[in-house]
């Protein structure tokens, strides 16, 4: 029997361009065009709109910072006195911005290690239920608000840690860091702040550290495997040097969040301005910027906001550059990988 080509051939030039010219049209036909400029012209705003509100930010700051700076009758970035109602105003952020740092990196080293631990634990050895479960407990952390935090470490962490921080000053007391005196007590010191924070922080550092060790490719895990390395060794070989930047951008990103925190920090803290090394000695106590201007602003004088906005805008520039690493390391780490 005779087959009928037109039935079984190809089809015709014409209606193959009428059908292509059809999906073309479909494609990118006015209301596609439409749409995407729609499309393009929103996701376009929002990135403005980041921008000017930053930018906007960083206006207000200098605006109200200015005044209180030139009303100063010292030097602002080295003087370690607050007392911007004095007359003449004597005020600094030399020791808020040495609290500030000081606790941050406290926590940062404390929660660095527990963090990228939990996140290994994840990704490598916990079964995927279990990881799953673990993964919700460590994010459930990040929704705690910062004045639960706070709380805690005062009605619960203060008392409790006394026998501890004096355990640190009996037998670490060679160490300036755990060195009590002569007057010295335990009590809201500044390793209760950075255990604290340390807490907080400790969400964020383990969940971008997770992300990042799920994308390790498969095949540098089993050829590290393959080639008879144990579970340690591969991950030390395999996952950790492919994970550095990202892990580098997760710490930092955990420092800001540390260094901008609030609430915690001015209940633990005593909030004396100081530029001691002595960490666990709550007569000599610490605070930061953040916490001072959460605690001595409704309080202050005109001049004295002012001032309390003149540290803020330090806290701004100084969070600022330290995301700003965070962003170059990861964008650089992520260049040698892709060259590599």
């Amino acid at each position: 029997m005779e087959t009928n080509p037109r039935a079984t051939g190809p089809a015709p030039d014409g209606a193959s361009r009428s059908e292509s010219g059809s999906t073309s049209s479909a494609l990118s036909g006015p209301g596609r065009r439409v749409g995407d400029q729609v499309f393009a012209g929103l996701t376009s705003g929002a990135g403005v709109l980041v921008l000017v509100i930053i930018v906007a930010i960083a206006v207000f700051l200098v605006r109200k910072a200015i005044p209180a700076v030139r009303a100063d009758s010292t030097s602002f970035f080295t003087t370690k006195l607050w007392q911007p109602d004095n007359v003449p105003p004597v005020f600094g952020i030399a020791a808020l911005v040495f609290g500030t740092l000081l606790s941050s990196v406290i926590a940062l080293l404390i929660a660095g290690p527990v963090a990228i631990g939990i996140a290994l634990y994840i990704s490598d050895y916990a079964p995927r239920r279990l990881a799953t479960f673990v993964g919700y407990l460590v994010d459930l952390l990040a929704a705690v608000p910062s004045v639960v935090y706070g709380l805690w470490g005062l009605l619960f962490l203060v008392p409790h840690a006394d026998k501890f921080q004096q355990f640190l000053a009996d037998h670490l007391g060679f160490i300036p860091l755990f060195d009590l005196g002569k007057n010295g007590v335990v009590g809201r010191s500044v390793l209760i702040a950075s255990v604290v924070l340390a807490i907080m922080i400790l969400p964020i550092v383990a969940a971008i550290s997770r992300e990042v060790f799920l994308q390790v490719p498969a095949a540098n895990r089993e050829a590290a495997l393959a080639l008879g390395a144990t579970k340690l060794e591969m991950i030390r070989l395999a996952v950790l040097p492919y994970s550095r930047s990202g892990v580098t951008g997760a710490l930092m990103l955990g420092l800001g969040r540390a260094l901008g925190e609030t609430i915690a920090v001015a209940l633990v803290l005593s909030l004396a301005p100081t530029t001691s090394f002595h960490i666990i000695d709550a007569n000599i106590g610490g605070t930061t910027i953040a916490a001072n201007i959460a605690a001595q602003y409704q309080a202050a004088e005109p001049l004295g906001q002012q001032a309390l906005i003149a540290s803020g805008l330090v806290l701004f520039v100084i969070t600022f550059a330290v995301n700003g690493l965070a962003r170059y390391v990861v964008s650089r780490g992520g260049r040698r990988m892709v060259s590599s």
